[in-house]
């Protein structure tokens, strides 16, 4: 049965059980919803990258930190398309576009976006977007274009928010998700944890997206890659055991939704990352690269998934069956 109406106290119980008892719980939640031998392979491509107004402390696009990453401006909208078909051919099933924006402009860049997202859609790749904060207008061009997925994380508890953000509200957030799910749109929306917030701000993060009306059909799990120059570039890599935790009690309060294994996963070995999946991870962001943040190149991912006897999942697989 899918629950919207999850406590925080419950929650909190099983993010806090033994781990070994968590993962157990959620790989057999995952295999009454799933199929526990098949991972969604994802691209994730930075379309627009740098010069961000936004002062997010974890991102090294923004325009107030000294980072290193060159302002690059919207790719054409070819180049993209030779990138996406690329990524089809190395066996990705979506294609992730992201713009280091704070909201959708109306103006030529989205006119070109637009463009972008009908050409990935007839190579026969989801096609997700993340490009801020958008109008329900947006929203239905978008749409309207074959937009599959929004993505949009929510980063972190809405009480740590502020810690890390101040450029836009936790209410921000919640209302271009649910532009997104009004006009159509799957949402994809997770978060990132070693932000230095409390296990109860995660707690409180899972709360919150488990609650909404809808469950997000993608939850991105995030490790945090400690970026220098940013204000968290001091931040220690967080373990495996507290991945677990976050993956696993996604997978029990939203078991039909996708978890990705998303930022971090260069620094964990093929044992952590088993040990992910087990838990429930189902999605992966493959290539070298998610937006400006190094990633396992595409040949490591293969020898995984042959070591694993892992098979990717099909594009549209939602749309074509319903999970049993």
């Amino acid at each position: 049965m899918i629950r919207n109406d999850w406590s925080v106290e419950e929650i909190t119980k099983l993010y806090h059980q033994p781990v070994l008892d968590l993962v157990y719980q959620a790989a057999s939640i995952h295999r009454q919803y799933h199929d526990p031998n098949e991972v969604q392979v994802c691209t994730l491509l930075s379309i627009k990258t740098g010069g961000c107004p936004e002062d997010c402390s974890y991102c090294s696009q923004s325009v107030r930190y000294q980072t290193g990453v060159q302002v690059h401006k919207l790719l054409p909208v070819a180049e993209v398309l030779e990138k996406a078909q690329n990524a089809k051919d190395s066996g990705s099933t979506r294609f992730c576009m992201g713009a280091a924006w704070r909201e959708v402009r109306d103006n030529r860049d989205f006119d070109q976006v637009l463009e972008m997202v009908k050409g990935v859609n007839q190579i026969g790749l989801e096609v997700c977007c993340t490009l801020g904060m958008l109008t329900d207008a947006q929203a239905r061009k978008l749409k309207d274009a074959g937009l599959y997925a929004y993505n949009h994380n929510l980063d972190t508890g809405e009480a740590y928010y502020d810690k890390v953000i101040t450029t836009r509200t936790y209410q921000d957030r919640l209302d271009t998700i649910g532009r997104a799910r009004k006009s159509g749109i799957s949402v994809c929306s997770g978060g990132i944890i070693g932000l230095g917030e409390t296990h109860q701000d995660r707690i409180s993060m899972l709360h919150t997206l488990s609650n909404l009306e809808e469950h997000p059909e993608s939850v991105p799990v995030n490790a945090l890659v400690a970026i220098e120059g940013t204000p968290l570039e001091e931040q220690k890599r967080v373990s495996v055991w507290d991945m677990l935790r976050m993956i696993g009690t996604a997978r029990i309060t939203m078991p039909q939704s996708i978890v990705r294994l998303s930022a971090g996963r260069l620094e964990m070995t093929e044992e952590e990352q088993a040990l992910c999946f087990l838990a429930g991870a189902n999605s992966i962001f493959a290539g070298d690269k998610l937006l400006t943040t190094p990633n396992p190149e595409t040949d490591q991912d293969k020898m995984l998934f042959q070591t694993l006897s892992l098979k990717p999942r099909e594009a549209f697989k939602d749309k074509m069956s319903v999970n049993v």
